[in-house]
């Protein structure tokens, strides 16, 4: 290798350091690979070129070839023993071929240029290079055989969501070392992708011990995966770090709601199981001292954890949620999807992790919850994560806010009214500033264009020009594209449109009545918004508006030309996961042309690619969006919509609440959304203890009657 780099050295003087150094690692990492002369120059040919651009591409290729003799000294004779070979003199094929078919000659065999001779070696092929390539397919067999195979993606692309992240030295040392008993957590420089689409690049977020932090942004921007990543520890967190991802229901069996809760505290269970068993063994007259010793120890550990107040501590939290005290003792499995979704975030509460992680947990509470839910959070100890759109909410509990926009992520303090003010007034500083310098530079640009060719002025225009390359690098304020929903347009019905008159109802004659005694009337110009606590009875009303139940006593009254456009949740779930949005119109509306579909769905903000991606892969908020083109598709007159609010953005609430303003249908809506109620109710109906009345005083005074009620139950 010294040959060589004096070799080099000599015939190229000018050569850097760093230009030597790679030429250097190339000749040493690669030399075996090299077979000729025009593979070296390949490799290093074209660097060592631009240090000497007086050489040919000849001369550059002779010293290659010099090189590659230093590297390999047998170079030359092992491209001579395997060229051509000269034939002694002209050969006959014909001749040749007839005296070997025994024609001429006797039927003598001849020598023949195609049969093995003497010389074989000198024309077969080179031994160790076929050992070597043996050596080399076996290498690539067995890494074939290791490497896991990725099923194909579908038509769809892939959907697999991946996360990586730079991690500092400091904190792989701290780690391993196990000092790091800090509880704040930062995650630097990371990445999050969903198959190919890139929702979050190079963000960086800090996340301190205590503080509560409100997520918020648009449907489909990443901010469930980003909790996943989180959850599955493929964003890594330190391990000492408890996280809690509440995101599935429970498991329905025989275990009661109040137990469930109790056993997600592991601690408590296991030292309850150690003290059960050492008890046991007592009894059955074991008098081993180690036993009571450990049985000391095992309740002073309970002791500490407060273990005696757990069960009435679930059962405040449980209360909080809705549970009644029957319902704490029922089995998981008497319970629907709603209400198991309500344990599991009792579980989470009740356990206290360093890190809670909590997405739409507002979703399927009704408003007492809600409240209650609000101020439970307000004393947590650790810190939240929590991704809502219920902008009441994100006012009562956040202390920070992040919001994930033009893949990244920015932090603000204070609450949610706080952080929309704040990124407000920052974006217009921003745009004044842009439209500042934009307007000075042209200025100064002007001045450069008139006086260029000015030899007086060249030195002021030189001094301009490189004023203007020292100006920051300013970027326009890209605003976010605004939502607009659009309903269809319908026919005015003449009145009545829909009575109920002294309507009861109850599920069987033994079971308890619902409700009874409801006069209740709605017009084309209604917009009537319907609460009251889980359980009451508000989606068995909406089912008998639609006629889906009949009353047990009273009369349901209905123009004979009204068609109910009815959206729920479970609409929503029942969409086909394996087939894009394009697809699903096609199934309901068969035989319109594609435009049409897409046409349909932009009304509701499914335009572009979203339109083609697979619904599995769109947020809860884009599917319902596809679920409300589904259902205007139909034309309704009379829209009934349960929890319509669910997994859609802030945005697209609002534009949700004009669209419901603008509709010429009647509208009646059950929803716990403050905001979207503020905007549209115009009349509300209390469905509350057996009873269906309406109230003038609109959701202030129900609020009010919510508050004063958990105030007589505390």
């Amino acid at each position: 290798m010294a040959k060589c780099a004096n070799l080099i050295k000599s015939a190229f003087p000018k050569i850097n350091d760093d230009i030597y150094n790679y030429v250097e690692s190339v000749l040493e990492t690669s030399a075996d690979d090299f077979e000729s002369t025009d593979d070296l120059y390949e490799a290093i040919g074209e660097v060592l070129h631009e240090m000497e651009e007086k050489k040919t591409k000849e001369d550059v290729k002779n010293i290659c070839n010099q090189i590659l003799t230093l590297l390999k000294p047998n170079f030359l004779t092992e491209k001579s023993t395997t060229g051509l070979k000269m034939l002694d003199s002209s050969v006959q094929l014909g001749k040749l071929a007839s005296e070997q078919e025994g024609g001429e000659g006797g039927g003598g065999e001849a020598e023949s240029i195609w049969l093995n001779t003497g010389d074989e070696e000198l024309r077969g092929v080179d031994s160790k290079k076929l050992e070597k390539a043996k050596e080399l397919l076996k290498k690539k067999q067995i890494k074939r055989e290791h490497t896991v195979v990725k099923p194909p993606a579908g038509k769809y692309g892939a959907r697999e969501a991946t996360a990586s992240q730079v991690i500092s030295k400091q904190q792989v040392r701290a780690e391993a070392s196990g000092t790091n008993n800090s509880k704040d957590i930062l995650l630097e420089n990371f990445d999050i992708s969903y198959g190919e689409k890139v929702l979050i690049k190079g963000a960086n977020v800090t996340l301190s011990y205590g503080r509560r932090y409100g997520f918020v942004g648009r449907n489909g921007l990443g901010k469930t995966t980003l909790l996943r990543m989180i959850s599955e520890k493929q964003l890594q967190i330190p391990s000492h770090i408890s996280v809690l991802h509440v995101e599935q229901e429970v498991v329905g069996d025989d275990t009661p709601a109040i137990q469930s809760v109790l056993e997600s505290d592991t601690v408590r269970e296991g030292l309850l199981a150690e003290e059960k068993d050492l008890n046991c063994r007592i009894e059955q007259g074991d008098t081993d001292p180690e036993i009571s010793s450990r049985l000391t120890e095992v309740f002073h550990a309970l002791e500490a954890i407060d273990s005696v107040k757990a069960p009435s501590r679930a059962a405040v939290i449980l209360s909080g949620l809705g549970f009644t005290s029957e319902g704490q003792g029922a089995a998981t499995r008497t319970f629907s999807g709603g209400w198991r979704m309500r344990i599991a975030l009792a579980r989470a509460l009740f356990s206290k992790p360093d890190l809670l992680l909590l997405d739409e947990p507002t979703n399927m509470l009704d408003m007492q919850a809600v409240i209650w839910l609000e101020r439970y959070l307000q004393t947590w100890p650790s810190t939240i994560l929590v991704v809502s759109h219920d902008r009441n909410f994100l006012d009562e509990v956040p202390t920070d806010m992040l919001h994930i926009h033009s893949q990244r992520i920015d932090t603000y303090k204070g609450n949610y009214s706080e952080f929309y003010n704040t990124m407000n007034e920052k974006l217009k500083a921003q745009q004044r500033e842009y439209e500042s310098q934009a307007e000075y530079k042209k200025h100064v640009q002007e001045f450069i264009d008139k006086f260029r060719f000015n030899a007086k002025r060249a030195t002021l225009v030189q001094s301009r020009i490189k004023m203007l390359a020292k100006l920051p690098v300013l970027e326009p304020v890209i605003t976010e594209a605004s939502v607009t929903l659009k309903f269809p347009e319908v026919e005015k019905l003449a009145p009545p449109i829909l009575m109920l008159s002294e309507v009861a109802y109850r599920y069987n004659e033994t079971s308890r009545t619902i409700f009874s005694g409801v006069d209740l009337s709605a017009t084309m110009e209604s917009r009537i918004c319907i609460v009251g606590e889980n359980g009451a009875g508000k989606t068995t009303l909406l089912k008998m508006i639609m006629d889906i139940i009949a009353p047990w006593k009273g009369t349901r009254t209905a123009h004979r030309n009204l068609k109910f456009g009815y959206f729920t949740q479970h609409f929503v779930d029942q969409l086909d996961m394996t087939i894009c949005p394009v697809e699903v119109m096609q199934r309901e509306f068969p035989g319109k042309k594609v435009e049409e579909y897409r046409r349909m769905l932009g009304q509701f903000g499914v335009s572009g690619d979203m339109a083609l991606q697979q619904i599995e892969s769109l947020s809860g908020g884009q599917k319902s969006r596809v679920a409300f083109a589904v259902l205007c598709g139909h034309g309704p007159n009379f829209l009934i919509l349960d929890e319509p609010t669910n997994h859609l953005d802030i945005e697209t609430i609002e534009a949700l609440g004009n669209a419901l303003i603008k509709y010429k249908g009647g509208v009646i809506l059950v929803s716990h959304d403050e905001r979207l109620l503020k905007m549209v109710c115009q009349e509300l109906w209390v469905c509350s203890k057996g009873k269906v009345w309406s109230i003038d005083g609109g959701l202030a005074e129900y609020r009010q009657m919510v508050e004063k009620e958990m105030v007589l139950l505390e």
